[in-house]
């Protein structure tokens, strides 16, 4: 009897113990779909605004991702899966798998202060992310769609004080995510300073290369209810390249409303774009959530200073185009 006291009494511990233990494995995800109609011309034409991801109208589908991750107590890795247009988008159709893997990463947790993680991971340069449940806005900016989403190498991360963080990387040149066979390679680094972020990339010559950007990402909290993003960036490639500026002032209304703009100006600049185009593009969204469901009803109006690469409902080439779109994400 007393040896199956003894017995009951470790397995008793065995359970507790295990119930106290941190899950090392998480799984997280979103799945997103939404619906576009044009404004301003007619949705059988195929256009779009020309930035990346909702592209289509009528009814359609985003992505659907799968983040894997496990943590142990000074390694882990993170495995995130894609499928769907925004995907494939994302990932191209010379990287790894197409629409399948968006980043796949291992990290070495150094000292308190110092990570390095090695594999692919998505980029540190601009506001926008790729999967939309981090994006107040549905539709992505032109300084989103111009500059890298991932990159494949190694970087280190260190926290220099509780307000000073900086991150050095080097990676194969841009987008190039799965091998380089050019033997060419990029450096990248950023300065943080109390939630703002200034980043760098550079990869010099490289084929098909993106040159050099210099990007600031950050915002500030005017209220309680009240946020600024502010996003702005200079890329030259070669003497020829982009920049602009974006601001995304943010309202919330409620504990499930929020209301926000995004007011960008992009332009083209160098020996490749004589005629310097720019656009400004404008962006209202409203933000509803419903447990783990965001709605998101958008209404976005682009205009171009010279460039007509839309046409209007009457068929003729147009410098603006205007459409509204409802978008849904769920997030797990």
């Amino acid at each position: 009897m007393k040896k199956l006291l003894t017995l009951s009494a470790l397995l008793l511990a065995t359970v507790v113990f295990a119930q106290d233990e941190p899950k090392k494995l998480s799984i997280s995800g979103s799945v997103d779909t939404y619906y576009q109609t044009y404004l301003t011309a007619p949705d059988n034409e195929g256009q779009s605004f020309g930035t990346a991801f909702a592209g289509k109208s009528g009814f359609a589908l985003g992505m659907g991702n799968v983040i894997l991750a496990y943590e142990g107590e000074k390694t882990g890795a993170v495995l995130d899966l894609v499928v769907g247009p925004r995907g494939a988008g994302a990932t191209f159709s010379n990287d790894i798998v197409d629409g399948i893997v968006n980043q796949a990463y291992v990290y070495w947790n150094v000292s308190e202060k110092t990570t390095l993680t090695m594999g692919r991971f998505n980029t540190f340069l601009g506001y926008e992310v790729i999967a939309p449940a981090a994006n107040f806005n549905y539709s992505t900016s032109y300084l989103f769609s111009s500059g890298p989403f991932s990159h494949m190498g190694i970087k280190a991360d260190f926290a220099l004080s509780d307000d000073f963080s900086l991150m050095l990387a080097v990676t194969n040149p841009w987008d190039t995510n799965d091998i380089s066979f050019s033997g060419e390679y990029a450096l990248g680094a950023q300065l943080g300073f109390y939630g703002q972020f200034l980043n760098l990339y550079y990869d010099g010559d490289a084929v098909d290369g993106l040159g050099f950007e210099i990007d600031y990402t950050g915002g500030f909290d005017l209220s309680d209810a009240f946020f600024l993003g502010i996003n702005a960036a200079y890329n030259d490639n070669d003497g020829s390249g982009f920049y602009g500026a974006a601001l995304y002032p943010q309202f919330t209304t409620s504990d499930s409303f929020a209301v926000g703009l995004r007011g960008e100006y992009y332009g083209l600049h160098g020996d490749a774009n004589p005629d310097e185009e720019s656009v400004l593009g404008v962006t209202l969204t409203g933000s509803y959530s419903i447990e783990n469901l965001i709605l998101k009803p958008e209404v976005r109006l682009d205009s171009w200073n010279d460039s007509m690469p839309y046409i209007d409902n009457d068929g003729a080439a147009s410098k603006s185009l205007a459409a509204f779109t409802l978008a849904a994400i769920y997030s797990f």
